[in-house]
C-alpha cells in the first residue's frame, strides 16, 4: 500500500493492522479509532487547512463583552467588526488579539487613578480581543469565546473568521468514509497512526521513530501545497505579483 492514491476508513483500518501486523482482537474498531481521532487532531494542529476554514456572522450585544466562537471551533484566525448595527457591509475594522492579561490591564488603566472613568464607561467600538476556552469535539457548543476592550456600546455586526474541527474518519454515524486527509495526505495519516499504534504497543522504538520521522518528512510537502496555494489564491484579486531576488549565497 505504499502507493496508494487514498484511504478510507476501512482501507486505513486494514493497513493499520497490516503495517503493525497485528490483528484485530488487540486493535479493536474503538482502539483503532482512537489511533485515527489522535492523529488527525496531530495533522490539523500542525498544518491548519484552508478547507476547514470558516466565517460566522452575528451581532454583539451592547454592554456584553463577551461573544462564544462558533460551534465546533478548532482556532479563530480573526474577528471583524463593523461600525454598523444592521449589516456587514463595508470596510471592517479588525481587532487585534492579545491575552487576557493585557485586556484587564487595558480595563484598570482605564478606570484606574490614570484612568478616570469607571468600569461602565469604558465602551465603545472594541479594538482588542482575547480567547478563553476551547473545543472538544466537531458538534460543541461551548467552544470557547472571545473576551473583548473596549465593551461595545452598541449592537455592533462582527465576522469571526475560524477554522473549525472536520469530522473525520469514523465507524457508523460519527465519521466519514472518507476525508480531505485521507484524500490528499494519505500517506501522512497513515504514519502518523502507525506513530499512535506502536506508542501503544509500547515498541518497538525503531519503529516508533522510523514512522514519526516518515510523518515529519510528508508533513513539510503537505504544508508547502497548503502554503502554495494560499499563494496561488492571493495573486486573483488583483495585486501586482514584485519578483523577489534571493540574497547572494
Amino acid at each position: 500500500m505504499a502507493g496508494v492514491s487514498k484511504y478510507t476508513y476501512t482501507t486505513l483500518k486494514q493497513a493499520i493492522l497490516d503495517y503493525t501486523e497485528v490483528d484485530d482482537s488487540v486493535f479493536t474498531t474503538t482502539i483503532l479509532d482512537g489511533f485515527i481521532m489522535s492523529a488527525e487532531f496531530r495533522i490539523n494542529q500542525d498544518v491548519p487547512m484552508d478547507s476547514d476554514r470558516a466565517i460566522q456572522e452575528g451581532t454583539l450585544a451592547a454592554d456584553d463583552n463577551t461573544i462564544n466562537a462558533p460551534a465546533g471551533t478548532l482556532f479563530v484566525r480573526g474577528i471583524e467588526v463593523f461600525n454598523s448595527t444592521s449589516a456587514t457591509t463595508g470596510q471592517g475594522q479588525w481587532l487585534e488579539r492579545r491575552d487576557q492579561t493585557f485586556i484587564a490591564e487595558y480595563v484598570g488603566e482605564l478606570t484606574g487613578n490614570s484612568g478616570g472613568q469607571t468600569a461602565q464607561d469604558v465602551t465603545g467600538l472594541p479594538k482588542y480581543y482575547s480567547m478563553f476556552g476551547g473545543a472538544t469535539n466537531t458538534t460543541d457548543t461551548t467552544s470557547g469565546g472571545m473576551l473583548l476592550a473596549p465593551t461595545p456600546d452598541a449592537n455592533y455586526k462582527f465576522r469571526v473568521y475560524y477554522n473549525k474541527m472536520p469530522v473525520g474518519l469514523g465507524s457508523g454515524s460519527t465519521g466519514n468514509s472518507d476525508t480531505y486527509l485521507s484524500t490528499y495526505f494519505p500517506q501522512g495519516l497513515l504514519y502518523a497512526c502507525l506513530v499512535e499504534a506502536f506508542a501503544f504497543l509500547k515498541g518497538p522504538m525503531e519503529m516508533l521513530t522510523l514512522y514519526e520521522n516518515k510523518y515529519k518528512s510528508s508533513l513539510q510537502t503537505f504544508a508547502a501545497m497548503q502554503i502554495g496555494r494560499r499563494r496561488r489564491d492571493d495573486y486573483t484579486d488583483g495585486t501586482i505579483r514584485i519578483p523577489i531576488e534571493s540574497p547572494p549565497q
